[in-house]
C-alpha cells in the first residue's frame, strides 16, 4: 500500500494526491503536523519536508519525483506526454507552477492570512490545542500587518498577468498542453489552491483566499477550470484510504 505523508494545505502535496487519483491508485494517507511531527518525516526520509511517498522499503520525496516513480508503477492514463513538444511544453508548465506559480501564490496567501484572522485559524492543523488556535487568531494587527511588507506590489500584478492569460485559455479550451489531461493542469491547479481554497479543503477553507484574486472575476473560469478538475478526479476515484 501506498503511503503519503503529507501536510493537508500543502499545493505539493494536493499535486501529487491529484496526480494519484488521476491513476486511480490506492494509497493511505499520513498527516504531519507542522513542528514536532516533521521529526518522524526526518527519521524516514532524511528531510522535513513533505511530501513523502513511502512505498515497502522504497522512500521518494519532492513532488515532482514522486510523480516520476508513480510512473514507473503504471502509465495508464498517460499524463505526462509522449509527443515531444507537448513532453517540453508540460514540463515548462509543471516547473513553473512549481517554482514561480509556488513562491508568488505563498506570498500572497502570507499577505491574506495576515488581514484575515478566520483565514490564519482555519490554515492551522486539527490537532492543535484550541488554545494556541485562540492565540494565533488574536495576534495584534500591527503584527500580522508588518508580514505583508515582503510583498512586492509589482509581483502581484505581475502574478494577475499570468493568470488571466491562464484564465483566458482555459476558457477556449479545457486542457493546457494537447488534447487530455496532463502533469501540466495538475500542477498548475494544485498551486491555485492557495489563491482560493477548493472544497477538498474542508467547509473552513471553501472559498477563502487571496483578495485581488479569488474575487476576482476575470480570474473566474479559472478557478472553476481548477475546481471542475478536482471534483472529477475525487468523485469518480475511490482512492483515499
Amino acid at each position: 500500500m501506498l503511503e503519503l505523508y503529507q501536510f493537508e494545505h500543502s499545493a505539493f502535496c494536493l499535486k501529487v494526491r491529484l496526480f494519484l487519483q488521476a491513476k486511480n491508485l490506492q494509497y493511505k494517507v499520513v498527516e504531519i503536523t507542522p513542528g514536532i511531527g516533521q521529526i518522524n518525516v526526518f527519521k524516514l526520509s532524511g528531510q522535513r519536508q513533505v511530501p513523502v511517498l513511502k512505498d515497502g522499503e522504497t522512500i521518494v520525496s519532492d513532488s515532482s519525483e514522486i510523480i516520476q516513480y508513480i510512473e514507473t508503477i503504471t502509465n495508464e492514463p498517460e499524463l505526462l506526454p509522449k509527443k515531444p513538444h507537448e513532453a517540453a511544453m508540460a514540463h515548462l508548465i509543471e516547473d513553473w507552477a512549481d517554482t514561480t506559480l509556488a513562491k508568488a501564490a505563498r506570498l500572497e496567501l502570507i499577505k491574506a492570512a495576515a488581514i484575515d484572522p478566520s483565514l490564519r485559524k482555519a490554515l492551522l492543523p486539527n490537532d492543535l490545542p484550541n488554545s494556541f488556535k485562540g492565540l494565533i487568531d488574536n495576534l495584534p494587527c500591527e503584527f500580522m500587518n508588518g508580514l505583508t511588507e515582503v510583498l512586492n506590489q509589482g509581483q502581484s500584478t505581475a502574478l494577475l498577468n499570468s493568470l488571466e492569460k491562464l484564465s483566458n485559455s482555459v476558457s477556449s479550451q479545457p486542457w493546457l498542453v494537447g488534447d487530455s489531461l496532463s502533469i501540466a493542469d495538475i500542477a498548475v491547479a494544485a498551486q491555485l489552491s492557495l489563491l482560493r481554497f477548493p472544497f477538498s479543503s474542508g467547509e473552513s477553507l471553501f472559498g477563502k483566499g487571496c483578495l485581488g484574486f479569488a474575487d476576482n472575476p476575470r480570474l473566474d473560469p479559472l478557478f472553476t477550470w481548477r475546481d471542475q478538475l478536482e471534483k472529477k478526479l475525487i468523485e469518480t476515484d475511490p482512492a483515499i484510504l
